[in-house]
């Protein structure tokens, strides 16, 4: 016997609960921070901490308040210009590379901003919900998790480039345990189909247009490893003259290591013996796996262990059938613990955003919702790279195998690390 929906007063009980717990979830993730912390803007990618609680505060209104509610009172018009990240279709924005010039509105002001919104929303998810309405809520709250994870990435970069190191919380986490050698496991292969199978219909679990339509891949034989890899294998390419052989590096990868003097992962040392941690600074644990390398480093080190990096295809068929279950921002350490299981494939969520080779691009038939939400994803669909897997930043229950991340192949200010490939004849 089919088991019956639960009533619609469930489920906007549910949705508010959500709702509060995703809102106050972020502002917890800033205790700790001073005012003039959550100011700072050190390169043009990363965003003020205020701007973050301010730009998701913006995103409920605009997507949401004025569009569902006639009598919405909005807090301060010119927010619609200060806060807009990209919607060019709602009208401009203020620079992205100018966000920490934003002195004014107060963070006292946008918090008020926070609750007068807050306020309302109560008020509209109180009231009579369609199908429209509740996703719209529903990608909301995704979206504000999505910031929840760059307000630890963006500030981690604020508080490394103080002199000082300050750091966010006092928990670093235990020691992680000795991993086993790496092994690999073939994954299926042949003609595959990936991508969420409940892309463009009205029921189904949430996930964003990029993750559809479910589309088929043909897939050669192949082999991923079981595991992240290490601190401690990441620093033996180093001292193997990793960085300076021009062989291992793809073009425009060995150009940048030229030109930004790179020789170690973002945050260490140069004696590759500590790194900053929102912990402060700490020892470089060698078992834990290694992070914030880009995806030039990550292919450097596949060449030199004579690998390669995934498809994202390789990792989606690797990881659909297994558990979402892996250390994220709940644990509280803001950092990769490593493995706990020598057994069958780990950590593929959780601890470290997984760079596969593959360019992100849409899937075929793929469309753009219409109306300016329509920009939140598709039109980033060029010169970035695929990342998969979720993170120790990334919010528990926020991930799964469908879930397409993206970033340029020059990026390592996020939680990116390695995960091997291999063809089998």
């Amino acid at each position: 016997m089919a088991s019956a929906k639960p009533a619609p007063e469930a489920i906007h009980a549910g949705l508010r609960d959500r709702y509060t717990t995703v809102r106050q979830t972020t502002l917890a993730l800033t205790r700790g921070l001073t005012a003039e912390d959550m100011l700072v803007q050190t390169v043009d990618h990363v965003s003020p901490t205020k701007w973050h609680l301010a730009h998701t505060t913006w995103f409920f209104e605009r997507f949401l308040l004025q569009s569902w509610r006639d009598d919405y009172r909005v807090f301060n018009p010119h927010f619609d210009y200060l806060f807009n990240s990209y919607y060019f279709r709602l009208g401009q924005m203020h620079p992205r590379p100018r966000r920490g010039l934003l002195s004014r509105p107060s963070l006292e002001e946008v918090l008020d901003y926070r609750a007068h919104v807050d306020e309302a929303m109560e008020a509209l998810l109180l009231g009579a919900m369609d199908k429209a309405l509740i996703k719209r809520v529903v990608l909301g709250l995704n979206h504000e998790q999505q910031h929840q994870e760059l307000i630890l990435t963006d500030i981690k970069h604020v508080l490394a480039s103080n002199p000082l190191e300050p750091a966010l919380h006092d928990h670093p986490p235990p020691p992680a345990p000795k991993p086993t050698p790496l092994q690999f496991h073939a994954g299926p292969h042949g003609l595959q189909s990936i991508g969420h199978p409940d892309w463009g219909k009205e029921e189904g679990d949430f996930h964003f247009d990029n993750e559809g339509p479910a589309h088929q891949v043909l897939v050669e034989p192949h082999a991923l490893a079981h595991r992240l890899i290490t601190n401690q294998e990441y620093r033996d390419f180093i001292r193997d003259g990793g960085y300076d052989n021009p062989a291992l590096w793809l073009s425009d990868g060995w150009s940048t290591v030229q030109q930004e003097g790179w020789n170690r992962p973002l945050y260490w040392d140069e004696g590759l013996t500590s790194e900053f941690t929102l912990a402060g600074r700490r020892e470089i644990d060698p078992h834990a796996p290694v992070t914030h390398v880009s995806l030039y480093e990550a292919d450097a080190f596949a060449r030199w262990a004579g690998m390669r990096l995934p498809s994202e295809a390789e990792w989606e068929l690797a990881a659909r059938s297994k558990e979402t279950a892996g250390h994220y921002a709940d644990r509280g350490f803001y950092h990769p613990t490593g493995s706990d299981s020598s057994e069958g494939m780990q950590q593929l969520f959780g601890d470290c955003w997984e760079w596969t080779a593959s360019p992100y691009a849409a899937y075929p038939g793929y469309h753009p919702p219409s109306g300016a939400i329509g920009e939140y994803n598709g039109k980033f669909m060029c010169n970035q790279m695929v990342l998969r897997g979720g993170s120790c930043a990334s919010p528990a229950g926020h991930l799964r195998a469908t879930y397409r991340n993206f970033f340029y192949p020059v990026d390592r200010w996020q939680f990116s690390g390695i995960r091997l490939a291999k063809d089998l004849d």
